[in-house]
Parts: C-alpha cells; sequence; structure tokens
C-alpha cells in the first residue's frame, strides 16, 4: 500500500512538474469602449506567482479611482489520473473615463520567474454620456451608458430598435452591395421569438456567416449608448433594373424587465424585485435600391460579369499525340459575381472531339460580392495529326470603377499532334462518362467489340412470345401504377393529414443534424437546428405555418389537443432555453447536451400526448 502511494506522488509531482515548464503569459483585459463618466475595470494577470518589480504604465485619459489592488490565484486538478494545476496573480486598477476618443493604454512591465516580460497594450473607446443624461447623478449616468432603461412596463423605440442599412443604394444590375441588419438595445433581457425577414424580390442573395456567439459592443448613436451586435448579413446582387424595394424584417422580441415589489415577503425571498416578460414587435424601415441597366454596346462575348476581374490560361501539352488529351485551364479572378458568370467559349479545331468543360469557383464571399477565382478546365481530343491553331479566349466584363465594359484576352495556342497510339482514358474519367463518339471528317464510327447474338435464318419477331409480352407487360404495369397514383392522391389531397403524419420524422431527421453540431461544438448552428426542429415540428402537428406561430397561441391549440399543462410547459421552456442561448448578450454557458436531451424527451411526450 505504501509502494502504491509513493508512486501515485511521483507520478503527480512529475505532471505538476510538467505543468510548472508551460509558458508564462502577462496579459492585459479591459472593456472596448465605455462612456464618459463610466467606471470600469483594468485588469493585468500574469499566469505564475513568482513575481516582482510590476509597474504599470502612464494611465492618460482616465482618472484613476483605485489601485492597483493584488489577487491570488491557484487550483489543482485531477482528471482521469492527469494533473492540472493552474496559478496566476492579478493586479486591477478603477478607472473612470473622463473625456471622449480613443485611448492607447501602453503594455505594463512584471518580472515572472527571472524574466522581464511586457504586457499587451490596449485600445478603449470613449463615447460621450447620454444625452438625456445631463441632469442624473454619477451612478444614474453609469447605468444609462452601460445600456440600461429605467424599469417599467413598457419599452420606448428609443431603448430597443433594429437597422437596415445597405452599404449600396444605388447599384448596376448584377453589382453586389451589402445589407445589414444590426441589433440596438438598452435592455440586457433580450430574446427573439418570432423573426420574419424580407425575400429579397428581385435580388439574389448570399448570406455571410456570422460567428457562433453574438459579439456585443458599446455604441453612441443618436445621442444615446446602447449594446449593440449585427445580427444578419447578406450580399445582394440586383438581377432587373428600376427601384427594388426591400420590404421591412419584422422581429417579435421579448424582455424580462425587473420590476420593484412592495410586499415585504416577496422582498425578502426575491431580493426586493421581480421580472416582468414585455412583448415588442420591431420591424426594421423599407429600402428602396435604385437598380440602373448596364449600358448599351454590350461586347458580343460579354460574359455576364460585373465588378473587377482578370483572366489568364495555360495548357499540358503543346506536343502530343493522336488520341491524347489536351487541357485548357481558365481561371478568372476578381470580386462580383464570380458564379454568375458564363463560360468563355474556346474555338477548337473541328476534328477535336470536345467534352464538356469542368468548373471549380475557388470563392468565398465577402463584404463586396464573390471574391476569388473561378477555375473552367476545357478537354478536347485530337483525333489527326497535324499542327493546329487554338485562338484565344475574349472575356469581357463590366467594370465597376471606370463604369464601362472591358475586354480581356488570353494567348492562342499552337499544338503539333503526331500520329500515335495515344490514351487518354483516365483524363476523361475525371471529366464525364461521354460514350457517343461523333462522326469526325470522313472517319467511320468505332467498332463495337462486345458478344454479337445471331438470329436464325427465317425467324421473326412479330408473333412471338416475346413480342406479345412487349404488350402484355407495359399494359400490367401501367394499371398498377394507376391504382396505386390514385391512392397516393387521396392520400396527398389530405394535406394537414400528411404534414402531421411526417413531422415526427422531420424533426427527428434535424434532431439528428443537431446532435452532429453538439458533436463537433458548433454552439450557435446546433441551438439554430433545435429551433427549428422544435418549431418545425409544433407547426406540422397543429397544421399552422410556422409564420403564424406565437408562444401564446401554441399554448391555447396543445390544451385543445388534451395535452396536459405540465407537457406544455415543458416544451415552452425547451423554446426559451435555446432562443435565450442563442440571442443573450454575453451568455455562453449553456449546456447543450441537456437542451438536446429535453427537446427530444419533450417531442416524444408530445408525438404520445397529441391526439387527431
Amino acid at each position: 500500500m505504501r509502494k502504491l502511494i509513493f508512486l501515485l506522488m511521483a507520478v503527480m509531482a512529475v505532471n505538476i512538474s510538467v505543468l510548472a515548464d508551460e509558458k508564462i503569459s502577462f496579459t492585459a483585459s479591459a472593456p472596448d469602449a465605455v462612456a464618459i463618466g463610466d467606471q470600469f475595470r483594468l485588469s493585468y494577470t500574469v499566469t505564475t506567482q513568482k513575481v516582482r518589480d510590476f509597474r504599470a504604465p502612464s494611465i492618460k485619459g482616465f482618472d484613476v479611482l483605485m489601485g492597483p489592488s493584488r489577487s491570488q490565484q491557484s487550483s489543482t486538478q485531477i482528471i482521469n489520473g492527469n494533473v492540472s494545476s493552474t496559478n496566476s496573480i492579478t493586479f486591477t486598477y478603477i478607472l473612470m473615463a473622463t473625456s471622449e476618443g480613443n485611448y492607447t493604454i501602453p503594455g505594463a512591465t512584471i518580472t515572472a520567474d527571472g524574466d522581464q516580460m511586457v504586457s499587451n497594450s490596449l485600445r478603449i473607446k470613449v463615447l460621450p454620456a447620454d444625452a438625456d443624461a445631463g441632469s442624473s447623478s454619477g451612478s444614474s449616468a453609469q447605468s444609462n451608458s452601460s445600456g440600461r432603461s429605467s424599469s417599467g412596463s413598457t419599452i420606448s423605440n428609443q431603448d430597443l430598435f433594429i437597422t437596415a442599412t445597405a452599404s449600396k443604394t444605388r447599384v448596376y444590375e448584377q453589382e453586389a452591395f451589402l445589407l445589414t441588419f444590426k441589433i440596438y438595445t438598452r435592455e440586457p433581457q433580450l430574446r427573439f421569438d418570432n423573426v420574419k425577414l424580407p425575400d429579397f424580390k428581385g435580388f439574389h442573395s448570399q448570406e455571410i456567416e456570422m460567428p457562433a456567439n453574438a459579439k456585443w459592443s458599446q455604441e453612441h448613436y443618436k445621442g444615446r449608448n446602447y449594446s449593440t451586435t449585427v445580427y444578419r448579413q447578406f450580399v445582394l446582387f440586383a438581377q432587373q433594373s428600376g427601384k427594388l424595394v426591400i420590404e421591412p424584417a419584422r422581429f417579435d422580441a421579448s424582455v424580462a424587465k425587473p420590476v420593484q415589489t412592495a410586499d415585504p415577503f416577496d422582498a425578502f425571498f426575491n431580493g426586493g424585485s421581480n421580472y416582468v416578460e414585455i412583448k415588442k414587435a420591431l420591424l426594421t424601415p423599407k429600402i428602396t435600391i435604385d437598380v440602373s441597366a448596364l449600358p448599351a454596346g454590350k461586347p458580343a462575348n460579354f460574359s455576364g460579369g460585373v465588378g473587377e476581374f482578370s483572366i489568364s490560361s495555360s495548357i499540358n501539352s503543346q506536343e502530343v499525340k493522336t488520341n491524347d488529351a489536351i487541357t485548357i485551364k481558365l481561371v478568372v479572378s476578381g470580386t462580383g459575381n464570380l458564379k454568375l458568370i458564363s463560360n468563355p467559349d474556346i474555338k477548337f479545331p473541328e476534328d477535336f472531339e470536345v467534352y464538356d468543360p469542368k468548373v471549380d469557383n475557388q470563392v468565398r464571399l465577402t463584404k463586396e460580392g464573390l471574391s476569388g477565382s473561378k477555375v473552367i478546365e476545357y478537354l478536347a481530343i485530337p483525333r489527326h495529326a497535324g499542327t493546329f491553331k487554338i485562338p484565344g479566349v475574349s472575356f469581357s466584363y463590366f467594370d465597376i470603377k471606370s463604369k464601362s465594359y472591358k475586354t480581356l484576352k488570353t494567348e492562342d495556342y499552337e499544338v503539333k499532334v503526331e500520329k500515335g497510339a495515344g490514351n487518354a482514358d483516365q483524363v476523361i474519367a475525371n471529366f464525364t462518362n461521354k460514350e457517343d463518339l461523333k462522326i469526325l471528317g470522313e472517319d467511320i464510327r468505332y467498332i463495337k467489340q462486345n458478344d454479337v447474338t445471331l438470329q436464325p435464318k427465317g425467324s421473326f419477331f412479330f408473333g412471338s412470345l416475346l413480342y406479345w409480352l412487349f404488350y402484355i407487360i407495359p399494359g400490367i404495369a401501367f394499371i398498377a401504377f394507376f391504382i396505386v397514383y390514385r391512392k397516393q392522391a387521396a392520400e396527398n389531397a389530405n394535406v394537414a393529414k400528411m404534414r402531421t403524419k411526417k413531422a415526427n420524422k422531420v424533426a427527428v431527421k434535424r434532431m439528428k443534424l443537431a446532435g452532429k453540431l453538439l458533436a463537433e461544438n458548433k454552439k450557435g448552428e446546433f441551438y439554430d437546428e433545435v429551433l427549428k426542429a422544435l418549431w418545425g415540428y409544433i407547426s406540422d402537428k397543429l397544421n399552422i405555418p410556422v409564420s403564424l406561430l406565437s408562444k401564446d397561441n401554441i399554448e391555447e391549440k396543445l390544451r385543445n389537443y388534451g395535452v396536459s399543462e405540465e407537457l406544455i410547459q415543458d416544451f415552452l421552456n425547451a423554446l426559451n432555453e435555446c432562443e435565450f442561448a442563442r440571442f443573450a448578450p454575453g451568455d455562453e454557458n449553456q449546456a447543450m447536451d441537456k437542451v438536446y436531451s429535453a427537446s427530444m424527451e419533450v417531442m416524444s411526450k408530445m408525438e404520445n400526448s397529441i391526439k387527431h
């Protein structure tokens, strides 16, 4: 027993000594933005306790109210025999912003484990104080600047709103512009029950991928300070000329707002305040985009490209043998509507066998449009010997900067083909499984080498058993198909019944995808997929479109179907947990596995409870 204890202690000592050799860090942290009059923390943390000679930098633009205060933290964990130990010291200052502007706090210095270290510098933006807080006390000014409004039973349009802004309001057809939906709020307890975005009629839209967890920041807007975050962003390409309208988006918001209570018992058990949920419908303004048609005089080889582009070409070989494959690669690079550009046409010699081109879009979505390259590979096979010229490609597009058409041209290629026994089978396999051969020049078709079945002289197909089977089998098949079709059509006619019947299958499919996102730890996408499964399931079960669903009418309809109050509350709680985790600022500690299990369980119970 003693040997076992000594062995365990030795292993722990070795692990701790290894961890002690990990690299020491010295970092500074503070808010990115504050308002005049705000008090905030400036912290310097070093991941060791063997420190001396801490020296703070000169802090300009802020009043130092307190500091530096020193605190120590240490912890040791043993998980599956692995020992992890953390030790750190934090030096903290309390600062107050005194004047508007952008300020830089240089790095501090310290000696840690005998080494001189310098922390990172910080950039802090100081916003003006709220215009309506001039006569308030210092604590009131600080509360307003941090995005909190006074408690009450209503939410004003100045405390919570959403903007929709377009980076351009005058564009050409196919020109890209950025549409941004941004949340401005002074209410910390915010979530969205339902969001309906416009359908972008007249535009081709592509959504910019946002971080899984929304990043909130402070912003001064029209004399007031708000917590802001970008909700969604889309890159739009106008598909027609004229004045196109982007309709308002609708956001059904719920805010948990504290209300004071005079009941002494509530004051004792609830800290003197309760929360009331306030509903508010938010509409973004309508946006009109003036789309101009492309100018007259389009080149004959206009590709449909709008933006800024370049083109290059290459060939795999200019000296080949007959039946060898020739590959010409065109690369169209730049920024604009890359995916919507038509493929340029290469004029190969007539007796070249030409295959359909292979296209690879190597693009990424940016705020200016699609940026990257469109790679187009053309494959052709020469069947005769000789010297052939493959003319260069002319590529025309509309240049946004110069507002004019531009034409680019690639180089010509001269290909020398020698008579030989080339083999292009491997290359062709990468392009297509083309089987039909053309008659090239005066050549004949290739001879089939498969087994040939011969018929005795005097035998006829007409009147034979096979002849009659050709009539009987299709007739029987048609009758069977007609019966099955009529039965299926009768079932499909009852749309509500079909939706209800498939509700659980669709929900299970979505939850499987959510399970994969859970395993990959993609938080935002996981919660979005669980929400789609819950809303979609109840929409199909109750035969109510998702756009018309709300928590209030869900509760009423489920009671009509005989669902218990406890199960109704479980379902609403599952919705609330997902929505709060996705949209609440700063809340990043939701247990995804718990939400997943609860959602699966509540849908399983609901399936057995709803009666039709």
